[in-house]
């Protein structure tokens, strides 16, 4: 998709703004709360394409069916397969130090449902390869995409996930 079609659905057809800035920094995790509907993909697709960045993100395999393979990987969607991948924090940092990957969005809820608590993978992948992790939410009722400044871990997980959840705790899920 083309950077004016994707800035016409955005902003005039949906009605969305973005606030903040995207970073101009070689690495990073867009780590995106909440995440609590289908939409997100579409709203975080076309910000990628408005932002002009070639954003990444892990999905669980399933969705990478015959059906939807093609569409999810053409829009950056790397399968896990948490079954097979217990170490999948190791290969994913393994691949950002390779510079297969560069940005890299992440649900840390880990599914679209309600979790009382975040998963830790994308904290580790972003310590371990010593990039920062930009909170960012989808904010439904104000139609806004909220990029927060980036965030180097301190390796202090406790301290770092409350200051990390103050970024996103005032934002509202759809569902």
């Amino acid at each position: 998709m083309k950077k004016p079609l994707a800035q016409l659905i955005l902003f005039k057809l949906m009605g969305w703004t973005i606030k903040g800035e995207y970073p101009d920094i070689p690495k990073l995790i867009v780590a995106v709360v909440p995440h609590s509907s289908y939409l997100d993909l579409i709203v975080a697709v076309l910000t990628r394409t408005v932002l002009n960045k070639k954003i990444k993100f892990l999905g669980k395999k399933e969705l990478f069916n015959p059906l939807t393979s093609l569409i999810f990987k053409f829009w950056g969607g790397i399968p896990i397969d948490r079954e097979i991948n217990k170490n999948y924090v190791e290969t994913v940092v393994e691949l950002i130090n390779k510079n297969r990957i560069n940005h890299l969005a992440i649900a840390p809820e880990g599914t679209r449902k309600k979790v009382e608590k975040w998963k830790t993978g994308f904290y580790y992948i972003a310590h371990q390869s010593r990039i920062p992790i930009m909170m960012t939410s989808f904010d439904y009722k104000n139609k806004t995409v909220i990029l927060n400044k980036p965030f180097y871990t301190s390796g202090d997980i406790e301290k770092d996930f409350e200051f990390l959840r103050d970024k996103v705790s005032s934002i509202k899920p759809r569902k």
